[in-house]
């Protein structure tokens, strides 16, 4: 080979070896763009991540929260058939006495009120257990937030507010008024 082919030749791989740099040069730039806009987006990520697990955490919460609502409200319920339950319990062997009276062939009077007699205080023993007070007898003094007064006398025998006559007594489970008391009030 000569001089001149071998100048060429070095010539030629110089040229290659510069335009190959510039090549690089250019793909490095889209590269150190890419790489900047990665490093921006990785300082606007903490932000997005943290809104991201914001956003879980209130979802996860949500779902939590109407569990937690489904769940109380069907143990209400359950807590509620349960004394519905229980309070009938009680009640049935009045319901059973009454049952017997009824499928007594006898007309023996006497035996039929022992029998009502008894039924009544099977359930007024009930009522106690499951603490229900009756109230509203003859000779109370009469008051409005436990008496009904569907009838009033005038009478100077009697003291002023006193109750005459009972018509249905109240009842009532602590502070809880069931019924209020249908009486008749003097004066």
């Amino acid at each position: 080979m000569s001089k001149k082919e071998t100048k060429s030749s070095q010539e030629e791989k110089e040229t290659k070896k510069s335009k190959a740099a510039e090549e690089t040069a250019e793909e490095e730039q889209p590269e150190t763009a890419a790489a900047e806009e990665a490093s921006e987006e990785q300082e606007e990520n903490p932000l997005e991540k943290e809104l991201a697990d914001t956003k879980e955490q209130l979802l996860r919460l949500t779902a939590e929260y109407s569990n937690f609502r489904k769940r109380s409200e069907k143990e209400k319920q359950e807590t509620f058939n349960y004394a519905k339950a229980e309070t009938l319990k009680e009640l049935l062997p009045a319901i059973d006495n009454l049952e017997r009276a009824l499928a007594n062939e006898q007309e023996d009077f006497e035996g039929l009120k022992k029998g009502v007699e008894i039924t009544y205080n099977g359930f007024i023993n009930t009522f106690a257990k499951l603490g229900v007070e009756a109230f509203g007898d003859k000779g109370d003094t009469f008051d409005p937030n436990l008496h009904n007064a569907v009838m009033h006398v005038e009478d100077d025998s009697f003291k002023d507010g006193e109750i005459v006559d009972v018509f249905q007594r109240g009842y009532k489970i602590g502070d809880k008024i069931i019924r209020p008391a249908m009486v008749k009030s003097a004066n």
